[in-house]
């Protein structure tokens, strides 16, 4: 029997010359992985609604043999088009999504996650990020994996400290943009945590930093 769920696409990759593997985001089946055969045909009825960040509708018929499931039918619900047209929010998107990606396993229910990420494609849609919102993102995610920092495990001023907690309670749109200076201790604290308890962080996350500096 089909499955149905809400999902945003987190990355995909061809399958084969007609297929696509499609990595999914859902609030209640956590990260799923599916195949969507002839996705790559000029007439296949997935054309035109399968790319990076697109919110949706889906069902998939679930493998008893893997991880990878197969795509039925998808209803589009929003494409956060305005993102396309600004590198700065695609790329802290892309960074998001990579991330996100890297530090979730198959299976479990990710609402948290989920409502983050949406909260974040919603906020980029209308509004370029500053440099502040790629920190607050990593903080508010690792809060909802269970692995923030605990107290003096980030070494930064009384200052910074007061921005990194701002960054875990504050709406995306209450961030404000913050001095370089405390940018850069709370960037350089941060990625020595995520790189010690998460490994290699995604390519992306160093030019995020530098397109959101240079705005």
């Amino acid at each position: 029997m089909d499955e149905r769920a809400q999902g945003i696409v987190l990355r995909y990759h061809p399958f084969s010359e007609t297929s696509l593997i499609v990595r999914w985001l859902t609030p209640n089946q956590g990260r799923i992985d599916t195949i969507a055969r002839g996705a790559r045909r000029p007439k296949s009825p997935f054309r035109g609604k399968l790319d990076l960040f697109y919110l949706a509708e889906f069902s998939f018929a679930r493998s008893r043999h893997s991880e990878l499931h197969s795509l039925r039918e998808i209803r589009l619900q929003n494409t956060f088009a305005p993102l396309r047209a600004d590198l700065s929010r695609l790329r802290l998107a892309s960074y998001a999504s990579a991330l996100i990606s890297r530090t979730v396993e198959p299976g479990p229910p990710l609402p948290e996650i989920f409502d983050l990420f949406h909260g974040l494609l919603l906020h980029l849609a209308l509004h370029p990020p500053t440099p502040l919102h790629p920190l607050a993102f990593e903080l508010k995610l690792l809060h909802a994996l269970g692995q923030e920092p605990g107290p003096g495990e980030l070494r930064l001023s009384p200052v910074v400290r007061q921005i990194a907690t701002a960054c875990q309670t504050l709406q995306w749109h209450q961030l404000t943009p913050q001095p370089p200076p405390q940018i850069k201790e709370l960037n350089d604290a941060l990625r020595g945590f995520l790189e010690f308890n998460l490994g290699r962080l995604p390519a992306q996350r160093d030019s995020v930093f530098i397109e959101t500096l240079a705005k």
